[in-house]
C-alpha cells in the first residue's frame, strides 16, 4: 500500500486555485503517475476463504442440565423445534475479543501463519468489549499483529459473515491487502437472564477466524445484499447505547421475559422464509446458475425450524442444506464459518464446486454470494 503525500505550498496562496497549491503529479500517456505500473497491467487479485479456525468456549451447558434446574421446561419439545442440544457459554470474565484472539491464535498456530502477513483485521461482532475504543483495535495489540495493520469492527449479526467477505474481497481487489483476517465472536448469553427459556436454549458463544488471502483465479460470485430496518424492532437489545431511554425502539410485541435481548421468533421466521428464496433467486440469476449447479447450500444456522422451512420451501434435503448446530446453537456471525470447517473435515466440500453462502436475521438484513472454494488442506 502506498501513502499519499499531498504538499500545500504556504498561506500565501490560501485564495489560489487547487492547481496551484495542490499540484497534480506529471502523468505519464497511460494515466497513472511516474514509475507507476499501468492499472491495465497489474495482476488482478480474488479473495479466497483459507484456513478457519473455530474456537468455543470450554463451558458447556446442555438441555439435560436446564431440565435439571428448570423442571418446568419441556426440554423435548424445545429441542424438536430448535435441535440444539447444547451451547458453548462463554466465563463471566470472557468476552468478544478473547474468544476471538482464541480463534485466532488457533488459525496462526495450527496453520503456521505469519502474523506480520496480516494487512487487515475485521471484526464482526454484536457484543463489544466497550462501546469504544473499537475492539478490532485492542485485539490488533493482543495478537501481535503489525501496526501497519488495518483494523475495524463491523456490528451485524447472523448476515456479519457474509458481509465480512464481500469487505475482504474489496481490499484485496483493491490492491489495499493481500492478507485479511476475519473474525467473528459473540456472546450472546451476556445479554440472556438465566430464565429466559426462549433465548437460553438457542444462543450459544463462540468465535471463528477466516484467513482470506489473494488469488489468481475468483472465488466468490454475484454478492447480494438486503436490508429492511422495519424489522428492526423483532431482534434487538435497546439499551447500553446513547439514545435516551424514553425514546429507545421498543420490541415489536410485549417482552415475555427478563432478558436484555428481545426475540420476536415468529416473526423472524416469516422474514426468512420470506426473503431469503428471493435472495437465493437472486444470487442464481447474478451467478447464471440453476439449483442443480449448487453443491451445497450453507446457510446461517438459525434453528432446525426455520432451517427445516427454507429447506421445504427451496426443495432440498440436509445432504445439500447442512445443519450444523445441534452441539454448539444458534452463534450468531459464526454459524457459517463452522458449517465451512465442518464440511471441509467430512470432505463434503469439492474444491472447484459452486456452493451457496446466505446469512439473515437481525436489522433485518441478509446477504448471499456464490462459493468455489480454492484452498487445499494441508496433508
Amino acid at each position: 500500500m502506498r501513502a499519499l503525500k499531498m504538499v500545500v505550498s504556504g498561506a500565501s496562496n490560501a485564495g489560489s486555485s487547487c492547481t496551484q497549491i495542490c499540484p497534480q503529479r506529471p502523468q505519464e500517456e497511460d494515466g497513472t503517475g511516474p514509475h507507476e505500473t499501468p492499472r491495465d497491467a497489474r495482476p488482478v487479485n480474488y479473495a479466497s476463504i483459507g484456513p478457519i479456525a473455530v474456537y468455543l468456549p470450554d463451558k458447556v451447558e446442555t438441555n439435560a442440565e436446564l431440565k435439571a434446574t428448570y423442571p418446568s421446561w419441556d426440554m423435548d419439545l424445545i429441542y424438536s423445534k430448535t435441535g440444539i442440544a447444547q451451547r458453548h457459554i462463554a466465563a463471566p470474565h470472557e468476552c468478544a475479543s478473547d474468544l476471538g484472539v482464541a480463534a485466532a491464535e488457533k488459525l496462526f498456530q495450527q496453520y503456521q501463519i505469519d502474523r506480520s502477513s496480516i494487512d487487515f483485521l475485521l471484526l464482526c461482532t454484536q457484543t463489544p468489549d466497550y462501546p469504544l475504543p473499537t475492539t478490532a483495535c485492542l485485539m490488533q495489540e493482543r495478537l501481535g499483529l503489525p501496526t501497519a495493520t488495518g483494523a475495524l469492527d463491523f456490528n451485524l449479526g447472523c448476515s456479519g459473515y457474509v458481509y465480512g467477505l464481500a469487505l475482504a474481497e474489496g481490499l484485496i481487489r483493491a490492491d489495499a491487502a493481500r492478507r485479511v483476517l476475519l473474525i467473528t465472536a459473540e456472546t450472546y448469553s451476556k445479554y440472556i437472564h438465566p430464565d429466559d427459556r426462549s433465548l437460553r436454549t438457542i444462543f450459544g458463544d463462540g468465535a471463528a477466524a477466516t484467513l482470506l488471502e489473494a488469488a489468481e483465479t475468483p472465488s466468490f460470485f454475484a454478492f447480494q445484499f438486503g436490508t429492511d430496518g422495519r424489522g428492526a424492532d423483532t431482534l434487538l437489545v435497546n439499551k447500553g447505547g446513547a439514545r435516551l431511554p424514553e425514546q429507545a425502539l421498543q420490541p415489536r410485541h410485549r417482552h415475555r421475559w427478563p432478558s436484555d435481548l428481545y426475540m420476536d421468533g415468529p416473526s423472524l421466521i416469516n422474514f426468512s422464509v420470506a426473503e431469503i428464496p428471493k435472495l437465493v433467486a437472486d444470487v442464481l440469476q447474478a451467478a447464471k446458475l440453476t439449483v442443480a449447479d449448487v453443491d451445497l447450500f450453507i446457510m446461517h444456522q438459525a434453528t432446525d425450524k426455520m432451517l427445516a422451512q427454507l429447506m421445504d420451501r427451496l426443495g432440498l434435503n440436509e445432504d445439500r442444506m447442512p445443519i450444523v448446530l445441534r452441539d454448539c446453537g444458534n452463534t450468531v456471525s459464526s454459524t457459517i464459518p463452522i458449517v465451512i470447517d465442518e464440511m471441509r473435515q467430512r470432505g463434503r466440500i469439492v474444491p472447484g464446486a459452486n456452493n451457496l453462502l446466505v446469512g439473515f436475521g437481525v436489522g433485518w438484513s441478509w446477504a448471499g454470494c456464490v462459493w468455489r472454494d480454492v484452498w487445499q488442506v494441508p496433508g
